[in-house]
């Protein structure tokens, strides 16, 4: 059982009990709902689009990625310049997924 949910503009594969980190999200609770579910597949081999579908997540932690090098240079014109970022994440642990009335959880995956 897994979904394919969209947020902060990547598409991310999710099971539950799956730990993902991803975009910074604003809210201070500590669970999340995913409601742009672009695909869900119940059973092995197939993939649905659902007419309502939802994913479930509580939030592990907030924390800083691994910083980013960007170089540019041209060459022949002794140009270079050097700057770097960290980016900032959610973890998040997927709980349930909800589609079409039917729940699957922690419990029920395998």
């Amino acid at each position: 059982m897994y979904a394919v949910i969209r947020t902060g503009g990547k598409q991310y594969r999710v099971a539950p009990g799956d730990v993902l980190k991803i975009e910074t999200i604003g809210s201070g609770d500590q669970t999340v709902e995913f409601s742009d579910v672009l695909a869900v597949s119940g059973e092995p081999g197939t993939l649905a689009k659902p007419a309502s579908a939802k994913v479930m997540a509580e939030v592990v932690g907030n924390g800083r990625g691994d910083k980013v090098l960007v170089f540019h240079y041209k060459r022949k014109k002794q140009y270079k310049k050097l700057q770097g970022h960290r980016q900032n994440f959610t973890e998040v642990r997927i709980k349930a997924i909800e589609a079409d009335g039917v729940t699957y959880g922690e419990t029920a995956a395998s």
